[in-house]
């Protein structure tokens, strides 16, 4: 279909049509769990079977740590010319690519993702990460230190070994591709952990890394539940690095599992609530508004970054909210696969329960402006209204902790000193925004802000050529960009003494 306009009878085809991936990818081979347990995956929107996916264990991990191990000392990878990977990694996207509608409809159906965002954002995106690193192989060079007469060090960047990458279930293929891509164009072996709630499309990229002509062991994937198979990863003496992006609580526990393991290193991407800061001489309210509903509701809120926080100065404040519970309210979550379906539902029964809880109390701490219910007529209960709470107390449930769902809680402000000192408030500091016309305001106020990324007049900037990550409770790994190299190689110092 690609290529074609597409309805949603189309879409619906296609996924009827659709064969699942259910096996591990394990040493080069497609391979069942070795307890022969599966678990039954759940499409979110409809409640119906997708498939049943193997639950791996301990004894996967162990079988998989070992041949990204064996793959790795061997060199075939580690160790093969630059040149040659680059080729590998090409030819990777290039399948990506070819494969575009079968990986979009995974996410959408194993995650809710609306077809028109996995089509347009998702998949190519993951195709294009992967050609960016592909390109920046041969092109990181090592140093030659200064050094006195007689002698010759040089610096080189090596591979650490092998990867650990937990991804979570909000972005399933581009997440994933955020930690392999430059952890095997540095040719690092990987093991991926899928978020239980979403495999299917990672357990589909690994075949295609196969096809692509990725030696054996060098990319393994391994679905099961957190506590189980990412708990191992964490632990293992053979596992060099853990990349992981998901919640604060968890990133902290890999955290406590590296000191008890060799001190592998880990990077971590973790939880958000950041904050969206408009003044009044932001003078195209309708566009802060646009922003504003983009910023909390693109993926129904279930993005790290999401700008849950709008804190609004009180001269405008009025005149902005008024538009942005006009958006919220024309805003309806909608079948995924329909192509003009712009909110799926949250991923799960489970994660909507939890987002509910939330609204449920902020009812009796906040003032409900729009939203706070499941969709009248929903097939399931996993599709949430875009809601709005005004009056939040700063230091309620609903102003400090990552809802992660379509909640925007506002704030109002006074002044510049208040604005920046509510808006760092939060453990948090991910990413924020301003919204001013006063360029001089834009510097000031965003030299201020504690978050990894600040922008200016528009909502989550985000460039394969600019780091994403954040401080404080937001972890402190980078994905994207040349720097994301760093987090998979280690410097290594040779010396020479060549003379006297």
């Amino acid at each position: 279909m690609t290529g074609q306009p597409r309805t949603t009878d189309d879409w619906h085809r296609a996924a009827a049509a659709l064969t699942m991936p259910v096996d591990a990818v394990i040493d080069g081979a497609v391979v069942a769990a070795e307890s022969g347990l599966r678990v039954t995956k759940l499409n979110p929107a409809t409640g119906t079977e997708l498939a049943h996916v193997t639950e791996c264990g301990p004894a996967d991990v162990d079988r998989a740590v070992a041949a990204a191990r064996r793959s790795f000392e061997s060199g075939v990878w580690s160790r093969c010319a630059p040149a040659s990977r680059k080729a590998v990694l090409t030819r990777l996207a290039d399948l990506i690519d070819e494969h575009a509608d079968e990986l979009a409809l995974l996410d959408t159906l194993d995650a809710g993702k609306p077809i028109a965002d996995t089509t347009t954002i998702d998949v190519p995106g993951s195709a294009a990460i992967v050609r960016w690193y592909a390109e920046a192989i041969d092109k990181v060079y090592g140093e030659v230190a200064p050094t006195a007469p007689g002698n010759l060090a040089i610096v080189t960047h090596e591979p650490l070994g092998v990867v650990a990458a937990v991804v979570p279930w909000n972005y399933p293929l581009e997440m994933a591709i955020w930690k392999l891509a430059p952890a095997l164009a540095t040719g690092n072996s990987v093991i991926l952990k899928p978020a239980e709630q979403s495999p299917l499309s990672a357990l589909r990229l690994g075949a295609l890394a196969l096809e692509a002509g990725l030696p054996d062991g060098v990319l393994n994937v391994v679905p099961g539940v957190g506590h189980v198979v990412g708990k191992a990863l964490g632990e293992h003496p053979g596992v060099d690095v853990v990349a992981f992006t998901g919640s604060t609580e968890v990133g902290k526990r890999f955290m406590g599992y590296a000191a008890q393991s060799r001190l592998k290193q880990v990077w971590l991407e973790c939880g958000g609530k950041s904050a969206n800061v408009v003044f009044a001489d932001a003078h195209d309210l309708d566009a802060v508004a646009d922003g504003v509903c983009f910023g909390i509701f693109t993926n129904s809120g279930q993005v790290c970054s999401a700008n849950s926080r709008l804190l609004v100065e009180n001269s405008v404040k009025d005149e902005l909210i008024a538009k942005v519970v006009q958006r919220a309210a024309a805003l309806a979550p909608g079948d995924p696969l329909d192509p003009a379906t712009t909110m799926g539902p949250l991923v799960s029964h489970e994660h909507a329960s939890r987002v509910l809880a939330f609204i449920d109390r902020a009812r009796s701490e906040s003032t409900l402006l729009v939203g706070g219910n499941v969709m009248p007529g929903a097939p399931t209960q996993t599709f949430i209204e875009p809601t709005v709470f005004d009056s939040v107390a700063p230091d309620s449930q609903l102003a400090v902790e990552e809802v992660f769902g379509p909640v925007l809680a506002v704030f109002g402000f006074d002044g510049e000193a208040e604005a920046i000192e509510r808006a760092n408030s939060s453990e948090f500091a991910l990413a924020a925004s301003v919204w001013t016309d006063s360029h001089r305001r834009a510097h000031r106020v965003s030299s201020q802000l504690r978050a990894g990324t600040v922008s200016v007049n528009t909502v989550d900037a985000l460039d394969i050529g600019t780091p994403f990550g954040g401080f404080g409770e937001s972890g402190f790994g980078r994905d994207l960009s040349l720097h994301a190299l760093d987090k998979f190689t280690g410097l290594k110092t040779t010396w020479f003494k060549v003379g006297d």
